[in-house]
């Protein structure tokens, strides 16, 4: 009996699955390989580096010390005023008939301000004036400033009665002006050593003033006394206002200093202590001696930094004191 034999195609599913299985028996031979150890050096040939060693210290910023003149202040508040006023007052009683001022006004010595006409010529007059022509008999009187001046009080206006001697205005000397500083006591060796102090007003503007004198007396329960300053200003301050005073305090022409930001305390502030990198990635603790203080300076009396010294200006604070870090320059203000 003749058999006839299966054609080709009914064998090819076998031979699909069979060539599946093959690749996958050699995929899983490669991943089951170890990979080759990397040689340390080829890194360091291509210029790498490993990351702890340039991102795993704390980021800091550091500063050198500083030798520039150092100075600290004291400052204080005085207040303008007119140490002097004048009072202009009527020389008769009578109506005021006319006032040439107004609060606020400049005036110079010897300016008309008030026209006053007696009671006895507003009476009277008119009646003399038509019985008799010949007569002439104003009753009028012309009142003049006797200081030049701001006009800082006006008491009457036109029409109003007054009598002899009642004032009329308050004139300001302009010859009187001054600031008052008011000082504790126990600062008087300060203003005796300087005759020159700088003032700040409220909107910025700095003035150069001369201390002139002292007043005679203090205050029993502050213990402060107001001390004369005069200044050259240029144009018109106004009473009461308030400016600051810097007196110099101490002056330091060659010290070295640092950054208010690079002192560390403790608690009590009684110990302080900077970060100095002893290395390009290690910071250490040294023990400063603190001196004058500015607004954004600290003198540093000991030890003696040299120029090149490193000290962490940010990224310090609680650091220990032997600490791994990522340093950068600080921006200089």
């Amino acid at each position: 009996m003749h058999t006839q034999p299966l054609p080709p195609c009914r064998f090819l599913p076998y031979r699909i699955l069979l060539a599946a299985a093959g690749v996958l028996v050699f995929g899983v031979f490669l991943s089951c390989r170890q990979p080759a150890e990397k040689d340390p050096g080829e890194d360091a040939k291509a210029g790498k580096t490993d990351s702890t060693e340039t991102g795993g210290g704390t980021p800091v910023t550091y500063t050198t010390v500083s030798t520039d003149p150092l100075n600290e202040y004291l400052e204080l508040n005085a207040v303008s005023a007119f140490l002097q006023k004048s009072y202009v007052k009527a020389n008769a009683n009578g109506y005021l008939q006319s006032v040439n001022t107004y609060p606020g006004k400049y005036v110079a010595a010897g300016q008309p301000l008030f026209t006053l006409k007696t009671k006895e010529a507003q009476s009277i007059g008119n009646a003399i004036s038509s019985l008799d022509t010949s007569f002439r008999f104003s009753g009028t009187n012309t009142i003049k400033a006797t200081e030049h001046g701001y006009i800082t009080q006006l008491n009457h206006q036109s029409g109003d009665y007054v009598q002899d001697g009642e004032q009329l205005a308050v004139i300001s000397d302009m010859n009187s002006f001054v600031f008052l500083m008011n000082m504790p006591y126990e600062l008087r060796p300060y203003i005796a050593n300087t005759k020159t102090v700088e003032l700040i007003l409220p909107d910025g503007t700095k003035l150069a003033g001369s201390v002139a004198s002292s007043m005679p007396a203090v205050d029993s329960a502050s213990q402060t006394q107001n001390i004369v300053l005069r200044v050259n200003a240029g144009h018109s301050i106004p009473e009461n206002l308030i400016a600051r005073v810097r007196i110099l305090k101490t002056a330091r022409t060659h010290t070295q200093s640092l950054p208010k930001a690079a002192i560390l305390s403790d608690e009590t502030q009684s110990d302080f202590w900077v970060m100095r990198m002893t290395d390009s990635t290690t910071a250490v603790k040294v023990a400063v001696k603190k001196g004058l203080e500015t607004a954004d300076r600290v003198e540093v009396l000991s030890p003696l930094f040299s120029p090149d010294d490193r000290i962490l200006v940010s990224g310090n604070y609680g650091l220990s004191d032997t600490a791994k870090v990522n340093p950068r320059q600080a921006k200089e203000n």
